[in-house]
């Protein structure tokens, strides 16, 4: 079932408890986490996290863009995420870490940079509760849609399909009502989208939209007719 998580990347940081109730009805609301070392920006950290948790009943899933995720992810669980995505690119032990993340009651998530591709990291599929991959360079919100990724979420859904894993597939960057079938039918399950839902006029309107185009292309999709 398709899942659409508005990034508050996009939202207005200054009223983050009413921009999270205007998309009321989401999956997740998705937290950009950067570091300005990552990635060329600096966003909000664990107090904000904490915060939001306590404002919204909508669950977490924090995207931390920072280096050394294997010594912060872990507190950001304890801030209430109920799911926290690290870097492969930047994470020294990647299993530890997703096993850590596990242990502490949140969903285990790691992320793919463009560039990295998803093949050497076959084997670490079954400690993850998802896999991310971007659609864009990581950093900032509002970029263009990379087609070129296509092909990379289809390779990754044919291996979780060869392991028989119940894993989620996301995909974050420029994702919006011309680009979300285009995901689904390559293989994608979980949606970030940032402006194409803050930048609606109206956000829980464009939740369902989103939801419903993703939700068609996906029962037509080469690999939920496998299922």
């Amino acid at each position: 079932m398709a899942q659409i998580n508005p990034s508050i990347l996009s939202a207005d940081f200054a009223r983050l408890a009413e921009e999270a109730e205007a998309v009321r009805g989401s999956d997740w609301l998705h937290v950009d986490v950067m570091d300005n070392h990552f990635v060329p920006n600096l966003t909000l950290g664990v107090p904000v996290v904490e915060s939001l948790a306590r404002s919204t009943d909508i669950p977490l899933d924090c995207h931390l863009m920072i280096e050394d995720p294997d010594r912060w992810a872990p507190q950001f669980v304890e801030a209430g995420a109920g799911s926290v995505t690290f870097h492969v690119e930047a994470a020294a032990a990647p299993v530890r870490l997703a096993r850590e993340i596990r242990a502490k009651g949140a969903r285990a998530s790691m992320a793919l940079k463009p560039g990295t591709p998803i093949e050497p990291y076959e084997d670490l599929l079954p400690e993850l509760d998802m896999l991310l991959i971007m659609t864009v360079e990581p950093g900032f919100g509002g970029q263009a849609f990379l087609d070129i990724m296509l092909p990379k979420i289809r390779r990754t859904r044919e291996l979780i399909a060869k392991h028989d894993l119940e894993l989620w597939l996301q995909v974050d960057g420029g994702v919006s009502a011309s680009t979300i079938e285009r995901c689904a039918e390559a293989g994608a399950d979980v949606f970030v989208a940032g402006s194409a839902v803050y930048g609606a006029e109206d956000p829980a309107e464009a939740v369902r939209n989103l939801r419903e185009l993703a939700a068609k292309a996906t029962a037509d999709a080469w690999w939920a007719c496998e299922h």
